[in-house]
């Protein structure tokens, strides 16, 4: 039987709304079932703002998820309203974006968010894939790594491609078109990645140092 978000969904806010009422602040689902671009192993990446969260509500909350079907797929954020809004800025301009609200609203903390945020997210994910990648190429050597780091460097185009046209793309098939060849080449590694298992690990690692090394020291986006 195929999966059906929708009817998960259905089902996840109906439970979720019974267990915590008027204290949930927001609903939303993030990753490829919020792109609209899952398969089968996707995992399903919900989001649950609470007014306030205790130790006890996140032992509840997991006890409630193991009542649902595709349970090993459950995954996402969880926060209270008030850690939300006091997080980073840089970071929170890709979790508004890439949020897609079941039920509140994100708009109050999306106008708060700025072009230095967005920048300051860009050069803090570069930075971060830079130092993974060349450890991963020096000791790990693994391709789960490597797959994950491309993952990343996908959120670092959304907000390139954001800066530069003004319009935040969620499905990276869209985002493709909007980017200038260094930055597609990445992408297209990345969705290669997706779908092929005859993968060059030094030839996809490199590719990604070079590419972050280069955004690092000497790229200026222009806005």
């Amino acid at each position: 039987m195929q999966f059906d978000i929708k009817q998960w969904l259905d089902m996840y806010t109906t439970k979720v709304k019974r267990q915590f009422g008027n204290r949930i602040w927001l609903i939303g689902l993030q990753g490829s079932y919020g792109r609209g671009e899952a398969i089968d192993t996707s995992d399903i990446d919900v989001v649950l703002i609470l007014d306030s969260v205790s130790f006890d509500d996140l032992k509840v909350y997991s006890s409630l998820l193991d009542t649902f079907p595709e349970r090993n797929k459950i995954c996402g954020f969880v926060s209270g309203k008030n850690e939300l809004e006091a997080w980073d800025k840089s970071d929170l301009f890709q979790f508004c974006h890439d949020t897609t609200v079941i039920l509140g609203s994100l708009e109050a903390i999306k106008k708060t968010i700025t072009e230095s945020d967005v920048k300051h997210a860009i050069h803090k994910g570069v930075c971060n894939i830079y130092h993974t990648c060349v450890h991963n190429t020096i000791h790990e050597k693994s391709m789960n790594i490597l797959k994950e780091l491309y993952k990343s460097a996908a959120f670092v185009l959304q907000a390139i491609a954001y800066l530069q046209n003004g319009v935040f793309e969620k499905k990276q098939q869209d985002l493709l078109s909007c980017l200038k060849y260094s930055d597609k080449k990445v992408l297209e590694n990345k969705l290669e990645l997706k779908n092929n298992n005859d993968e060059d690990f030094e030839a996809l690692s490199e590719t990604l140092i070079n590419w972050a090394s280069n955004l690092i020291c000497h790229c200026k986006i222009d806005c």
